[in-house]
């Protein structure tokens, strides 16, 4: 109110209402931990040069701009691409450094390729690798015109080693140079490499020795051609580097700057815990498990999405979920591997390349996603088929899955014609069958995380009557607005939940101790995990009668 009123006239003022509703937070926002390609930090943070904090990505394509797209040994990108492709809308990337086989970090070592040989597929003909670290390359292999045969009828001679090839090199689709004279015939191997590498400033080529092939046989087959980032190598990475520090913002630690993250992924754990055996080190996948789990715990409102091994069948999956050995509302387990199409499969390869296996855990976090923008948090994200997938790594019976199911293994099934879905929405909670299923415990992530936020005006305002009503207004009308949605259970709102903030919660010690005390009670709704009909014989409305 104005202190004064001197000239006449008509005032004005605003005074506020007393209500400020409570919105919902997000609950659909991924995080996800492992390896990438490269970094681009002209895409990226330009505060961070190594790409180590986490970043939101918000589509696939940005993720690729940012990170570039697969690469051999990274499961990351096949989880984030699994996301976007079951509804996921934001992710956060935490990358974690790794280094290549000469020790230098990942994405400076040299995308590569080994070109085919024209006449002989599976025999190598020239080994090619980008100047730059940072390079996107193509390179286009255009052979010799082809020249008439020696009875002059006009054919042509099926082998073009005698004339001269012309190599094209094309970046981000851009034709960069075009270098021609190339010849495989009468010259030697370091001859071929001259002529390339002292013209080229984009590639450098290699002739490997090959005893018994000429130079002539291993001519190199016409086609365009995507070099590849070399593989990565993660011998230097521990656990203890997913895990990361809070200070330094790195690992899942550092999503400490990313608050609206909800779930919470390591794709690429298998990756750390290969041996050079290729057996998995299940102690430290196991403990590297639990230390998610308790991070999430910590937090208080994220979840872990866990992935078996891969490799594993129904008995070992039920022993894999006693030996992790957690009783936790907050994270969740689930069990087969999926198997996808192989996108780093070159032309040729055997039916075994051309498919991958995968954590299943990126195309769940998107299936959660998904079920939240449809249905809401409140929905069970079970009974949803799984998007971009070829075929499960190993098919579940019901009765594996009645093993696996009541110990919290959540089971993802093929149905055949009706697709291949999640089947299972528990939490790894055992002991208090109140935190059983996944949608309760998200459905109170959402309803406390909204509760903060929405009733951060209260701090600091005199703490009396007024203030406790405007309190449990604010949040009953949130409340009642969730039960109409479906999200809590009770034919009227009074059974569904309930809002205490008066003298009982709030006595006048409380009052001068700066407290205000408001109580929430809140009846969520539950899955129809086990739909039961009971049939019997019936004689008829006929029979009764007589």
């Amino acid at each position: 109110m104005a202190a004064s009123y001197g000239a006449p006239g008509v005032y004005i003022e605003e005074q506020p209402s007393g209500s400020m509703p409570i919105e919902g937070v997000g609950t659909a926002v991924a995080a996800f931990v492992g390896f990438t390609e490269r970094y681009d930090i002209e895409q990226g943070d330009p505060t961070d040069p190594a790409g180590v904090k986490p970043q939101l990505v918000t589509s696939w394509p940005q993720f690729e701009r940012i990170y570039g797209g697969f690469v051999r040994g990274a499961l990351l990108p096949h989880a984030v691409r699994g996301f976007f492709e079951n509804g996921g809308g934001k992710a956060y990337i935490c990358r974690i450094p790794t280094t290549d086989e000469d020790g230098e970090g990942l994405g400076r070592g040299k995308p590569s390729l080994s070109l085919p040989s024209a006449d002989n597929p599976g025999q190598p003909s020239l080994q090619l690798s980008a100047v730059r670290s940072d390079a996107n390359l193509e390179v286009e292999v255009v052979p010799p015109a082809p020249a008439p045969d020696a009875d002059g009828d006009g054919g042509a001679s099926s082998n073009g080693a005698g004339g001269e090839y012309v190599l094209r090199v094309y970046e981000g689709g851009a034709l960069r140079e075009e270098i021609g004279g190339i010849q495989f015939s009468g010259r030697s191997a370091r001859t071929v490499e001259k002529a390339v590498n002292e013209r080229s400033k984009f590639v450098r080529i290699e002739v490997q020795p090959l005893q018994g092939a000429s130079l002539a046989e291993r001519s190199p087959a016409a086609g365009r051609y995507t070099l590849q980032a070399p593989p990565v190598s993660s011998k230097s990475v521990t656990p203890a580097d997913l895990v990361g520090n809070e200070s330094d913002r790195t690992g899942y630690q550092g999503l400490a700057i990313a608050a609206n993250v909800t779930m919470v992924s390591i794709p690429d754990l298998v990756t750390v815990a290969t041996k050079e055996d290729g057996s998995i080190d299940e102690e430290m996948y196991l403990a590297a498990q639990k230390q998610l789990i308790d991070f999430c715990e910590a937090s208080h409102n994220k979840m872990a999405i866990l992935d078996t091994p891969p490799g594993l069948n129904a008995t070992r999956a039920l022993e894999w979920r006693g030996r992790l050995a957690r009783d936790s509302a907050f994270g969740a387990l689930y069990y087969p591997n999926v198997v996808v199409s192989n996108p780093l499969a070159r032309p040729g390869a055997t039916n075994g390349e051309l498919y991958l296996t995968v954590p299943p855990s990126g195309h769940v976090a998107g299936v959660w996603a998904r079920t939240d923008a449809a249905r809401g948090v409140w929905k069970a994200p079970a009974n949803e088929a799984l998007r971009g997938i070829a075929r499960l790594e190993n098919d579940v019976t019901s009765g594996e899955q009645d093993l696996l199911n009541p110990e919290g293994v959540n089971c993802i099934r093929s149905f055949g014609s009706y697709g291949t879905k999640i089947w299972g929405a528990r939490t790894l909670a055992k002991t208090d069958p109140s935190w059983r299923y996944i949608n309760v415990r998200r459905l109170f992530n959402f309803i406390e995380e909204s509760i903060q936020q929405g009733t951060q005006w209260a701090v600091f305002e005199p703490n009396d009557y007024d203030l406790w009503q405007r309190v449990k207004r604010n949040i009953t009308s949130f409340l009642r607005g969730l039960w109409q949605q479906g999200a809590l259970v009770g034919a009227t709102p009074e059974q569904a939940f309930y809002v205490l903030c008066d003298e009982s919660n709030n006595p006048a010690s409380s009052v001068d101790e700066g407290k205000l005390i408001v109580e929430v009670g809140i009846a969520p709704v539950k899955p129809a995990e086990f739909v039961i009909f009971r049939i019997s014989q019936w004689q008829g409305g006929g029979a009764a009668s007589e």
